[in-house]
């Protein structure tokens, strides 16, 4: 691995003189283009990685392509401190980011942001969509990114209703945060950011130089309102309960939250059939969001683009749907840490690969710069996946760091400061989670769960005394990615 990283820019960059468009004139060899396809909320249920129910022929066409990371997880389950973890290649506690209102260049405004370092390597930044968080910050989004101004990234999810002629059908939809209705695709926010990607993607190919393509889909997040004809592609009658609907058993309290985001229209709970049907329309959204990746990697395909074009696919954390008593996201387990990661570089590694180790979307940053022979920037916090790349084996981190503070959403919480951070690690067999007292830094309670023995982590066994050896093993790798905050650490009011 470090053999290959050494290697001087002009060598990897020699991966892609074949395939730069021009090949057969110099004067017009390019380096790779990206398009970077951001979902939010997905997780896993997607065909590449065996879902039963998902019907994601594209993303799966993708896959494919390229190397399916199974073990990919986000650095803090919710928008804004994943997004900004990926896009500056910080952790969460190094950029001092865990709510949603909090810009990254209010902490740090001299950040080079992935995009940006691409735009100033003399590469066309665009984005298109949700790819920094999309609300409660600046209506600009992060212009220092982008070459041009970013479009359709900012506004709240509830003001994605249909935008139709005529009257609007009505929803045929009856639970919470659920809405079907037989609309065209360009009637909600995805489909049209579909279609100005296209239009994007023509202009790249009339344009003498690489682009960075950002394309950030809202989908699946909430409210799962998919035009009909991807409800009707799921039979509502073989769509399961949730797997372990319980709590788990001997799980700490402080690591519950209450589902607000789907359960603060059900205050008595959901009624019978509610659940179903908001995991159809979870199931009817991915599907949606399916559509359109497809309708952008055809057209990357029909330009004669594909085979110089880097292209990931990514979500920015997972998601519950009645598993462990939780609805959407704000833990540290693994529904809500394990994220779908899908990298397509033609000319590198072998399509069809698949990669076991634990990855973490901090290292999609250095990935691409070295994938694109680019400079490298001081100061990034991931590792490239260059040697999985090209060997899906090959031996990489141990372990993948996910935190989350309590209370869940830190910006409702009394100065704006957590009283408790949760930090938790995922090896190839377990996952362990330590609750820490933010003024104290003391820890307040322990998970441990054996993914061999129960992959839907249903029992803690950290106070075990049989599982001794394997919480020492796991509470030095813990320690490894200690916080970098000292504990009791306040941000600096407006």
């Amino acid at each position: 691995m470090n053999n290959f990283r050494r290697l001087p820019w002009a060598g990897l960059a020699m991966l892609w003189l074949p395939l730069a468009a021009g090949a057969g004139d110099p004067a017009r060899r390019l380096p790779p283009s990206v398009l970077f396809i951001a979902a939010d909320d997905l997780r896993t249920d997607l065909g590449c990685y065996g879902d039963p129910l998902a019907r994601t022929p594209h993303i799966d066409r993708l896959a494919a392509r390229g190397t399916v990371f199974e073990a990919a997880y986000c650095q803090q389950a919710v928008c804004n401190p994943s997004r900004a973890s990926l896009l500056t290649g910080r952790r969460p506690d190094t950029l001092r980011i865990w709510d949603l209102p909090t810009h990254f260049r209010t902490r740090d405004p001299d950040l080079v942001t992935l995009p940006q370092h691409f735009m100033r390597q003399g590469y066309h930044a665009e984005n298109i969509g949700k790819i920094f968080h999309n609300w409660k910050q600046s209506i600009e989004g992060d212009p220092a990114s982008w070459s041009v101004p970013a479009v359709m990234h900012f506004g709240n999810h509830g003001s994605d209703r249909p935008l139709v002629e005529g009257a609007i059908p009505p929803d045929l939809a009856a639970s919470p945060r659920c809405e079907m209705r037989d609309v065209p695709d360009e009637a909600y926010f995805d489909g049209r950011i579909a279609a100005r990607a296209v239009e994007a993607l023509r202009e790249a190919a009339r344009r003498d130089a690489p682009f960075f393509l950002a394309v950030g889909f809202w989908k699946p997040h909430a409210p799962f309102n998919a035009p009909k004809r991807y409800w009707d592609m799921h039979d509502p009658t073989v769509i399961p309960p949730p797997r372990h609907p319980e709590w788990p058993q001997d799980a700490p309290r402080i690591a519950w939250h209450d589902s607000r985001e789907i359960l603060r229209d059900a205050k008595k709970g959901l009624a019978a059939g509610q659940a179903r049907t908001i995991r159809h329309g979870y199931l009817a959204a991915t599907s949606y969001l399916d559509a359109q990746v497809g309708r952008v990697l055809d057209e990357l395909e029909h330009l004669g683009l594909a085979e110089r074009t880097i292209v990931v696919l990514w979500s920015d954390h997972g998601y519950h749907l009645g598993e462990q008593s939780l609805w959407a996201k704000t833990s540290n387990f693994e529904l809500d840490a394990r994220v779908p990661l899908v990298i397509v570089a033609p000319g590198v590694g072998t399509a069809g690969g698949r990669v076991a180790a634990p990855v973490e979307l901090l290292d999609l940053y250095p990935t691409l710069v070295e994938l694109a022979g680019l400079p490298m920037p001081e100061g990034l916090e991931g590792e490239s996946l260059m040697p999985l790349l090209l060997d899906p084996h090959a031996p990489f981190k141990p372990a993948a760091l996910t935190q989350h503070p309590r209370p869940a959403y830190i910006d409702q919480a009394p100065g704006g400061v957590p009283s408790a951070m949760g930090y938790s690690v995922r090896s190839r067999s377990h996952r362990y989670t330590e609750w820490r007292d933010w003024a104290t830094g003391t820890t307040l309670a322990r998970e441990l769960y054996d993914h061999a023995a129960d992959p839907d982590e249903s029992v803690n066994l950290a106070e075990r005394q049989d599982q001794r050896d394997a919480v020492e093993r796991h509470a030095a790798l813990l320690e490894e990615h200690r916080p970098l905050v000292r504990p009791g650490w306040t941000p600096a009011l407006p």
